[in-house]
């Protein structure tokens, strides 16, 4: 049984629910400035940004590039996959986007390293990664995990638990996948003597 408590999700961002709105990722800021106890002025220099950009982040006047929302996931520690990419539809019809192999953005957590795919295009409603999970125990995150939308998952190598709110706890191996809503709480955990590796696809929806 997961004793939930408030904590940075914070990536436990770290993967993300597919991005926020812009009025969420605001909000997310914010709060998690907040919560550091660091002014506008502290963080900027922590994050590398000006004053006034996250400023206009805080009260959504502004869509922050990847490079901003990355240096500010970093900065405030949040560590789910919420802030991996900005939220919105793109009108654009063309796009395309290559990750040569094991050259994705690496973001890593207590629980798991990921490996970010196709990161250059930042408008999208898909977001695509590879990740070893380290946990061993569903303990380790000490909250569910929960974002809106919806997440397919993929085991690429070892063994294992998938945790999620309302089912018993669900074995998978290599070649197995599953499919849930990521607004259920959930947690995934290795079972296998290394690390498991799998691939995750979160879709955002409305």
């Amino acid at each position: 049984m997961i004793i939930e408590h408030p904590e940075d999700e914070a990536l436990g961002a770290e993967i993300s629910k597919a991005a926020p709105d812009l009025a969420e990722l605001g909000q997310m800021v914010r709060e998690a400035r907040k919560r550091q106890g660091w002014t506008l002025e502290e963080t900027g220099q922590r994050a590398g940004i000006g004053r006034s950009t996250l400023s206009k982040i805080e009260n959504n006047q502004t869509k922050p590039s990847f490079d901003i929302i990355r240096r500010l996931t970093e900065a405030l520690q949040l560590e789910t996959p919420n802030l991996f990419l900005q939220s919105g539809k793109s009108d654009i019809s063309g796009r395309r986007d290559v990750t040569r192999n094991g050259q994705g953005e690496r973001k890593s957590t207590q629980t798991y390293s990921h490996e970010l795919l196709c990161t250059e295009l930042t408008s999208k409603s898909m977001v695509p990664y590879i990740s070893q999970i380290k946990a061993r125990d569903i303990s380790e995150f000490g909250d569910w995990i929960r974002h809106r939308g919806e997440e397919f998952m993929f085991v690429l190598s070892g063994d294992v638990t998938l945790y999620t709110e309302h089912y018993r706890p669900l074995n998978l191996s290599a070649g197995d996948s599953v499919y849930y809503d990521s607004g259920m709480g959930h947690g995934c955990i290795s079972i296998s003597e290394e690390d498991a590796m799998v691939l995750w696809v979160s879709l955002e929806t409305t």
